[in-house]
């Protein structure tokens, strides 16, 4: 197992970041629709769906959801300006930020209103598109930033999320590994724990910090970097306790097999599904 996590990470990390920075931005978009398509076809076990039928009608309906954006604003128009982002798009991101709230809400309670979701397919469909069309939504916005001035801008912070997503992961294992004695949410997600939740943020915060003397930031890029790195860490536990619950509920271990190793999609990219939407927001709201 551990061999072929490391052989998937190998392959897929360097093809992931390739992607980021060297397609162009049209196909870019196709790319992350392409891997929505798949995450809501993994979707499909956790609504209840057994039948290929239903589980690619869901797909579908994501899929036109995100093309239906893609044509309603191009995705040469999202940026107004430098700081400014089309007002229908805005809208849409507090949209997500709202339901990432019900979603901390519905996890920090559970089990006790599972009995209503999880007998409703309607409602966690529902869940599902508010989980992945905004996901898609996020990463192009992020991308699509400066795109005709740099095309690299926008390719780069979408790195500095993978930086923080990720540095939290490992700091998180670590920590948790080493000193972790207090469970954070045991009738979700078992084996994390406070102290490593606490080690992952912290990691994350440092890691970022460096990145930014590297790139010579002023004190208030610091600072502003650092807050948003701790809310977008806290986030990405989210992410993940909101997919753990889910499948929880469903019976389900892997939300697929499609990364030898690593499971489904779902499950590598459950911390983003939450972060990328707010994170994009940040960056609109803040800039740095």
């Amino acid at each position: 197992m551990l061999k072929q996590r490391i052989i998937t990470a190998l392959i897929l990390a360097p093809a992931t970041i390739a992607a980021i920075f060297y397609l162009p931005l049209a196909y870019f978009s196709g790319l992350i629709i392409a891997v929505m398509a798949i995450g809501a076809w993994e979707w499909g076990p956790l609504m209840g769906f057994s039948s290929k039928t239903r589980r690619i009608a869901f797909v579908l309906t994501n899929v036109f959801l995100m093309v239906g954006l893609w044509l309603y604003l191009p995705i040469e128009t999202l940026w107004l300006s430098t700081s400014d982002l089309h007002s229908s798009i805005v809208n849409l991101l507090w949209l997500t930020v709202a339901w990432w709230v019900l979603s901390a809400f519905l996890t920090l309670a559970y089990p006790r209103y599972s009995d209503f979701w999880s007998k409703h397919r309607s409602i966690r469909g529902l869940f599902g598109w508010f989980t992945i069309v905004p996901t898609w939504l996020a990463f192009i916005i992020l991308r699509s930033h400066e795109y005709q001035v740099d095309k690299y801008d926008g390719a780069q912070l979408i790195m500095f999320l993978f930086l923080m997503v990720w540095s939290a992961d490992v700091g998180a294992y670590f920590v948790g590994k080493s000193i972790g004695k207090h469970k954070l949410m045991p009738n979700v997600s078992p084996g994390k724990t406070i102290e490593g939740f606490l080690g992952g943020v912290f990691f994350a915060c440092v890691f970022v910090n460096i990145a930014g003397l590297a790139l010579d930031w002023t004190l208030n890029q610091h600072i502003t970097v650092t807050l948003v790195t701790a809310l977008i860490t806290t986030i990405s536990v989210l992410g993940d306790l909101n997919e753990s619950m889910f499948k929880r509920q469903a019976g389900i271990k892997d939300s697929g097999s499609i990364l030898p190793g690593h499971g489904g999609i779902l499950d590598r990219i459950d911390s983003l599904t939450a972060t990328a939407p707010i994170y994009a927001l940040c960056y609109v709201s803040f800039g740095w």
